[in-house]
């Protein structure tokens, strides 16, 4: 089979597209004949020897990749049966090898793939899904909110999006370039803004003025840097600000706003990160990853949440490395064997 291999920490280029041996699947697992592989930022840092997140540094060489759909081919010893020949997605924790034509998975971790969803968008759901569903714990939006959302072009922030309209609330999109901001308004957004222009804030504050109310309600801020502390300044007195990564500053190797003393307490605005253990905790029950794998492929499943994906061929995993380090992508970023 084909997979990629990193042999070195480095550079997109370090991801080489070279043949291998087919992984056999142990004692419960199967193997499943991969027809897309999700491709996270976290992957760009580990890519790079930068640990930054959840995820250790690989033993090299190494296949990247944790999120993987397709066809379950082969089992292990002491699988159900009953899992052979079926459509399945799932993520792999912090075992990596999903960038490959085949992939070794505990069928524990399996989940059927809705009919009406393609497998690139069922590796949309299983891992960028699951964490919008655990950020949306925390927000609970209503009609009556009034939710900014930057990166809205983007994997999570496309669906956090659709959820704010679903429920009626007004949404601000702020996406970098007239390609990806029109894109946020094809999902929905009632106002679509590109912060690469400097004067994006006054264009929000228009907006909101002319509804005659006092500011955001809520930001849902993954970039962090200056369109987040911009972001930040729009909220009325008592919203909200949830946290849930800090792209401006790079692959992982940046970090979350700091506020200084009294800041945001004088104008009654909680910020709160919302990711790792306390979104788990959130979640709740023996096994909440799995809580919030299983809500975001219903979400999908049901029409209410449509996931936005960008496909690049498999032997192009380097270009699609790049391009989603340089902001060039729009939704899940998908390889596709």
């Amino acid at each position: 089979m084909h997979a990629i291999r990193l042999h070195a920490f480095g550079p997109a280029e370090n991801l080489r597209y070279e043949q291998t041996e087919t992984p056999l699947p142990g004692p419960g697992q199967v193997r499943i004949a991969v027809a897309a592989a999700g491709v996270h930022l976290l992957d760009t840092a580990l890519r790079e020897g930068i640990k930054g997140g959840p995820a250790p540094l690989p033993d090299l060489p190494t296949t990247p990749g944790r999120e993987v759909a397709g066809t379950v081919e082969a089992l292990g010893a002491g699988t159900d049966p009953a899992w052979l020949g079926r459509r399945v997605v799932a993520h792999l924790g912090m075992n990596p090898g999903g960038y490959a034509e085949k992939a070794v998975v505990d069928a524990e971790k399996l989940h059927d793939i809705p009919d009406g969803l393609d497998e690139a968008q069922a590796v949309a759901m299983i891992g960028t899904g699951r964490t919008t569903m655990g950020i949306l714990l925390f927000a609970e939006l209503t009609a009556d909110d009034i939710a900014i959302v930057p990166a809205a072009a983007g994997g999570i922030g496309s669906l956090l999006v659709q959820h704010a309209k679903n429920v009626g609330a007004t949404v601000i999109g702020l996406a970098g370039g007239q390609a990806k901001t029109e894109r946020v308004r094809r999902l929905g957004a009632d106002l679509a803004v590109d912060y690469k222009d400097a004067g994006w804030p006054s264009v929000v504050r228009a907006f909101l003025d002319e509804r005659e109310v006092p500011g955001a309600t809520i930001v849902f801020d993954s970039v962090g840097g200056e369109p987040g502390r911009a972001a930040v300044g729009l909220l009325a007195r008592g919203g909200r600000h949830l946290v849930f990564g800090w792209s401006s500053g790079g692959p992982l190797t940046g970090g979350p706003l700091v506020f200084a003393e009294g800041e945001l307490a004088e104008r009654g605005i909680t910020s709160e990160s919302v990711l790792g253990p306390v979104m788990m905790a959130k979640a709740g029950g023996d096994n909440p990853m799995r809580t919030l794998e299983t809500a975001s492929l219903a979400e999908a499943a049901a029409g209410r949440l449509v996931p936005d994906v960008q496909r690049f061929p498999l032997r192009e995993a380097a270009a699609a490395h790049r391009a989603l380090a340089n902001r060039g992508t729009m939704g899940k970023v998908v390889l596709v064997p």
